[in-house]
């Protein structure tokens, strides 16, 4: 499913499968979740992506039905699920832990709801049948969850989840068990099926780069707000506040002060004894208001000669990151302030163009960064 194409989130005649409106959770004195309204779209795979604590698992449970609302309402398909106990919901949850039955084989594992709700055996045949095709596991159905690696048994607690063709599939930390290359290949994997099946997925992660690779949108949180809705793309690129900024990705933020306006430009003043930052807003900024610039260390240049640009700072090299395809430069300013830059390792190279203590210069365009207010 090419993304461009779908966007029901920006369709105003699209209903929401998923409508939290004005919820509020409150154990005890705390508040997990604050006054919190969202929609979520059929066919979507939302990502809750935030640091331990900021209220993602409080979310997800209340949609499971393990929580309840404090104040406000969740709606499913329009109808309030807070009445409708948890295994009566259209809506499956599946565990970091996958918390398979180690006696019963994978086969029996994934047939076990169906089971349970008293599905005839031949249908039981054919959807378990269709579901190991799903997961690629067809080779592996007599076999029992200790004989299967940590990835294959997370297949096979996401085909159990899809067995019983829920509307909603909740994912918790799904991905948290496997090691990085593993968790990579499944995140590709979870895309693909979420396609085939049309279930809308809700994935809960800390990890940014998971987020960012298998959500058609990412909700970014902190103590139970959610601070930015939107694609992958725009939250790296025009995320709308420091704290975004910070935590998606890499960046460098430098706070400073609104001082000439040139047509659609602003010159930022950041530091004494250094040029102003020359950036274009998104938003109006009075003289004087406090600007913070991020702009991303891929989207600053360094090189030995002061370069022709709108932005060009003089630093010397402390750090040098090598990371096999990219190599970050950590440089730091008269001032103090360090700056990454970062560049791609495109040629073998036997030594480096800049090393240690170099005098450098920082250069980027007017547009490579973002002006925020907070």
């Amino acid at each position: 499913m090419a993304l461009d194409a779908f966007a029901p989130w920006e369709d105003p005649k699209a209903e929401p499968v998923i409508h939290f409106q004005n919820v509020t959770k409150r154990f005890g004195e705390f508040t997990a979740i604050d006054d919190l309204t969202i929609d979520i779209y059929e066919k979507e795979f939302f990502a809750l992506l935030g640091p331990s604590g900021c209220g993602k698992t409080t979310l997800m449970r209340m949609l499971a039905g393990f929580e309840t609302p404090t104040e406000g309402t969740i709606l499913l398909q329009g109808q309030n699920i807070a009445p409708i106990p948890p295994n009566k919901r259209a809506v499956n949850m599946m565990f970091q832990s996958y918390a398979l039955f180690p006696h019963l084989s994978i086969w029996e594992n994934i047939a076990f709801g169906l089971k349970r709700d008293g599905m005839s055996k031949p249908d039981i045949n054919d959807r378990v049948d269709e579901m190991l095709r799903l997961t690629r596991l067809e080779q592996f159905a007599r076999r029992k969850p200790h004989q299967i690696s940590g990835g294959q048994r997370q297949r096979v607690a996401l085909a159990r989840s899809l067995a019983k063709h829920p509307k909603l599939l909740l994912l918790d930390e799904p991905l948290g068990a496997l090691d990085k290359k593993l968790r990579q290949e499944t995140q590709f994997e979870l895309m693909d099926i979420q396609e085939k099946t049309d279930t809308t997925f809700v994935i809960v992660t800390h990890d940014q780069e998971e987020a960012m690779t298998v959500a058609s949108r990412v909700a970014v949180m902190d103590h139970g707000k959610i601070i930015q809705v939107s694609t992958p793309d725009a939250i790296y690129e025009t995320p709308n506040s420091t704290y975004v900024a910070d935590f998606i990705g890499d960046v460098n933020l430098i706070e400073g002060k609104a001082a000439a306006k040139d047509g659609d430009k602003l010159h930022i003043a950041w530091a004494e004894g250094q040029p102003e930052i020359i950036g274009t807003p998104a938003t109006e900024f009075s003289n004087g208001q406090t600007v913070h610039f991020a702009i991303r260390p891929e989207k600053v240049s360094i090189s030995a000669e002061k370069p022709e640009t709108a932005n060009a700072l003089k630093g010397k090299i402390m750090d040098i990151a090598y990371l096999g395809n990219i190599s970050t430069y950590h440089v730091e300013l008269p001032g103090g302030q360090i700056i990454k830059a970062q560049t791609a390792n495109n040629r073998r190279l036997s030594r480096r163009t800049f090393t240690w203590e170099d005098d450098v210069w920082l250069s980027f365009t007017d547009t490579a960064g973002v002006l925020l207010e907070r």
